[in-house]
């Protein structure tokens, strides 16, 4: 199956349109199949006698066969076609076929005889070059054994450009006679199919397909045009439940000069939408005369009892379109890859010339490239929103609270020509109450490009669980990209920050860089080495320390916040570090802008055109914690230690004020201390850090984490992580490369 039958059709289709004579038609046919859609194929011409539909004698066509591999053996240069034979049947019936029924290999048979080797299953397909007033000829489309078979999607697609060049044929055959008058231009059918065609694939969405499709008909084509689509329009393989109901979902009329005549008021003029008598709604009885013309697929005049019958059912019963009846009215159901998904109505005045017969095949051709684009629409919606989906819940839903920083952040998915992407973004404690900062980009924009995302976001957090330096995480984060595929790249940005220090380790993988807003205003692009992207494998990432000082805000974003169609990243990098110094402004020197607030000041300096990436923007303010509100010991693991403990934490709590907290803080250190001497070889780390918590970390040199358990009453001990976690505000466990830290919070 092609990847895109629209566009497929599409280019084919202009290809086939713009061919002059029936020679050069059959070749560009022989063109934009193969490869694509077949390995071989060829084409049998011959004309139709009079009171026949189809030919007596078919030739092949005088262009060598393009058998590609598919087919032993040599086609006959000419076949009789037997009126009451099989392949006169196919052939009468004007649809592609593939083999599988009897039917076709009885024609295949006649048309081929038995010397030639065909492929097994459905790799053969017998397409009639069918024009509106008769058969012109037959295409054999092959496919070696070693590709699939031809499945609903190629049928149609065989089936359509057989129809095109059907008709390119017909038009040289009839104009192989005396010489006529030119024809005007709105009458040149192939020229404005190929026009027609290339509007309605401009198409996105389905309202944009619609539009496409009615103003390409009115008024060249027709003089009204009336779409209707199901509701809900069905998609990709689901089988719809219930009765087909068919909605209105756009109408287009002739304005101006010339439509007073019509039946509808001329004096309403609507350039959006055009409001005509007929039926919003409309449910498709089965076995009803709109069901029947449905089913046929092909489109019909409204000049029979069951046409008119199908199109009052449609329009309503007391529409004055029923009124246009004849030639005057074509009813074009749309047929889509799996099943009929809708129908329109073209219709003309009746001072103007009635339809032809040839203008079915333009009807034709206008609803297949309709019908096809809507199916294209409605997947790919359906997987935008479900990659939409995925990517939200993969993202954070919420942001931790670290010690020493604040952070804001805003993710917008891309606008609407391409919705999903792979931006994410990450704030991860680390043990010493440092903090990462993570943001990345992978690249496309598919439900691939979010499930990379979420797959690198996981391997991210795993990886700071660890506590390797940033250099490291990027490395891993590059070998697990290649594992997931030689084309999964992504760029990531990756810091940590250390609110002790008031310092911060940044890697960059193809990132644009961080910006920085001083306290006083000044903004600065942090000169970090670029690195190559995550997934390009055997590149050595770099990492830099530089300064953070208090009071200072870090910008990381993706590059949909600084590039477009309409700047370069550098231009929009630049850009964006003057949006940060003109909003610092607004607040003055002494006082920096409100984290929220700058978010939202910097997405203001989007402009309509900016929008083809989504963004993910991570704001981070240094707060930084003092010297003085740091207290830090070494204890030796002996049995002295938790006493120690407990005395120099009363005196740093004093020391700040918080006696209040001191006999609960002394009690629980005491356990956690006590705990480390029990199982450590090494010294103990005991830090106390104060902002609007009390935080204590105690750190030892045994990876094994401690966990919570309920001790019995003739155990010793066992009481001590009960204890934390009964009295503690928050508590939890870090795994180190060189042991654990076991840390608490009180107050707050």
């Amino acid at each position: 199956m092609l990847p895109d039958p629209q566009r497929f059709l599409a280019v084919a289709g202009r290809r086939i349109a713009r061919a002059e004579g029936a020679e050069q038609a059959v070749r560009e046919l022989y063109r934009v199949t193969v490869p694509d859609l077949a390995d071989g194929m060829f084409v049998y011409l011959g004309d139709s006698p009079p009171g026949r539909s189809e030919p007596e004698l078919l030739r092949l066509d005088g262009a060598p066969p393009e058998l590609g591999g598919a087919m032993g053996g040599t086609p006959p240069p000419s076949r009789p076609v037997a009126p009451d034979g099989a392949l006169a049947a196919l052939l009468r019936c004007g649809r592609a076929r593939g083999r599988g029924p009897d039917e076709v290999d009885e024609a295949l048979g006649e048309l081929l005889g038995t010397v030639v080797r065909l492929p097994q299953g459905n790799r053969v397909l017998l397409a009639p070059l069918r024009a509106p007033d008769a058969v012109v000829g037959v295409a054999v489309f092959l496919r070696r054994p070693d590709r699939e078979d031809f499945v609903d999607d190629d049928i149609a697609l065989a089936d359509a450009l057989s129809a095109q060049t059907a008709l390119g044929v017909r038009e040289d055959a009839l104009g192989s006679g005396p010489p006529a008058a030119p024809k005007a231009p709105d009458e040149d059918r192939l020229r404005y199919v190929g026009a027609a065609t290339r509007r309605i694939a401009r198409g996105f969405d389905t309202d944009e397909i619609v539009l496409g499709l009615c103003r390409a008909a009115v008024p060249t084509y027709s003089d009204a045009a009336l779409v209707y689509l199901r509701d809900p329009l069905p998609v990709g393989d689901e089988r719809p439940s219930g009765p087909a109901v068919l909605r209105l979902r756009r109408t287009d009329r002739m304005k101006g000069p010339g439509a007073e005549g019509l039946v509808w008021p001329a004096e309403t003029v609507d350039d959006e939408q055009d409001d005509l008598d007929a039926s919003d709604w409309s449910e498709v009885v089965p076995g009803g005369a709109l069901a029947e013309v449905l089913r046929g697929v092909r489109p019909v005049f409204a000049d029979t009892p069951p046409s008119r019958a199908a199109l009052g059912e449609l329009v309503g019963p007391d529409s004055a379109l029923n009124d246009w009846v004849g030639s005057h009215a074509i009813l074009a159901p749309l047929r889509g890859r799996r099943r009929v998904t809708g129908a329109v109505v073209f219709l003309r005045r009746p001072e103007r010339p009635a339809f032809e017969p040839a203008d079915l095949l333009v009807a034709a051709q206008l609803a297949t490239h309709t019908a096809l684009g809507v199916d294209k629409a409605v997947l790919y919606s359906r997987e935008a929103f479900i990659a939409d989906r995925l990517q939200r819940a993969m993202l954070p839903h919420s942001l931790p609270r670290p010690t020493g920083v604040r952070l804001a952040v805003r993710y917008l998915p891309a606008a609407e020509t391409a919705r999903v992407g792979g931006d994410w973004y990450d704030a991860i404690p680390l043990p010493g109450s440092r903090v990462a900062l993570v943001v990345g980009d992978v690249m496309g924009h598919s439900m691939t490009s979010a499930a990379v995302m979420g797959q690198l976001r996981t391997t991210a957090l795993t990886l700071a669980g660890l506590d390797l330096p940033p250099q490291e995480v990027l490395h891993h984060l590059d070998e697990q990209a290649q594992r997931l595929g030689t084309d999964r790249m992504a760029t990531c940005l990756y810091i940590v920050y250390d609110p002790v220090s008031h310092r911060m380790t940044v890697a960059n993988a193809g990132h644009p860089p961080p910006i920085l807003l001083y306290p006083g205003g000044k903004t600065e692009v942090l000169a970090v080495p670029p690195g190559a992207p995550i997934g390009v494998g055997g590149i050595d990432f770099e990492a830099v320390e530089l300064d953070a000082p208090t009071g200072a805000t870090l910008l990381l974003y993706t590059d949909g916040l600084v590039e477009s169609r309409l700047r370069d990243v550098w231009t929009g990098i630049e850009q964006l570090r003057e949006k940060l110094a003109a909003t610092a402004q607004l607040t003055g020197p002494d006082r920096p802008p409100p984290l929220e607030a700058l978010c939202d000041e910097v997405l203001d300096m989007l402009g309509p055109g900016d929008r083809d990436d989504d963004i993910a923007l991570l704001a981070a303010r240094f707060d930084g914690i003092a010297p003085s509100d740091v207290a830090y010991w070494t204890l030796e693991p002996e049995v002295g230690a938790p006493g120690r403990a407990r005395r120099l934490t009363r005196q740093a709590l004093a020391g700040w004020g918080l006696e209040e907290l001191g006999d609960t803080a002394e009690l629980l250190v005491s356990e956690i201390v006590t705990n480390a001497v029990r199982h450590a070889s090494r010294p103990i780390s005991l830090r106390l850090l104060r902002t609007d918590v009390l935080r204590c970390e105690v750190g030892d040199d045994v990876p094994q984490l401690p966990r919570v358990r309920q001790a019995k009453a003739t155990d010793e001990h066992g009481r001590g992580l009960y204890l934390v976690h009964r009295l503690a505000r928050r508590w939890g466990t870090t795994r180190l490369g060189t042991g654990k830290i076991v840390w608490f919070e009180l107050g707050g």
